[in-house]
């Protein structure tokens, strides 16, 4: 065989073999970062929410946003946004790891804290994962 049959047969199998081998590692990047449970809550004990609600008394004094993801296909960062009445109010960054991860973020109550409110789940390129909303009353 010369020169040229070799290059040839070569290429041959690298184009038959590369279609696979993108396939293979296309399906590892296709492992997409998973919320399995977002809630709010009065308190975090032993890793899990405490006492969930859609609706806080201001009386508490602090509410808390928990998030749960599995997988997490990479150590990353997620943001809770929190909003009241469609105001921006603070960001929280905060980061997990794999292969599953639980976090969370809180923030203090004021009196003028009263009304609707929401969190905005986003992953690191800004796409929404999950928006959880709830109320502050008396």
């Amino acid at each position: 065989m010369n020169k040229f049959s070799i290059s040839l047969l070569f290429f041959l199998c690298l184009a038959a073999v590369s279609p696979w081998v993108y396939a293979q590692d296309n399906a590892s990047v296709q492992k997409m970062l998973t919320i399995t449970q977002a809630a709010m809550c009065e308190g975090i004990k032993d890793y899990a929410p405490q006492n969930s609600a859609v609706v806080f008394s201001i009386a508490i004094g602090k509410v808390f946003c928990f998030t749960s993801f599995n997988p997490v296909p990479r150590n990353m960062y997620i943001y809770h946004r929190w909003y009241r009445s469609d105001r921006l109010i603070t960001t929280k960054r905060l980061s997990l790891k794999t292969p599953e991860w639980s976090t969370f973020s809180t923030i203090q109550l004021r009196e003028a804290d009263k009304g609707p409110w929401r969190v905005e789940i986003k992953d690191n390129n800004g796409k929404i994962i999950k928006i959880v909303r709830f109320s502050i009353t008396d």
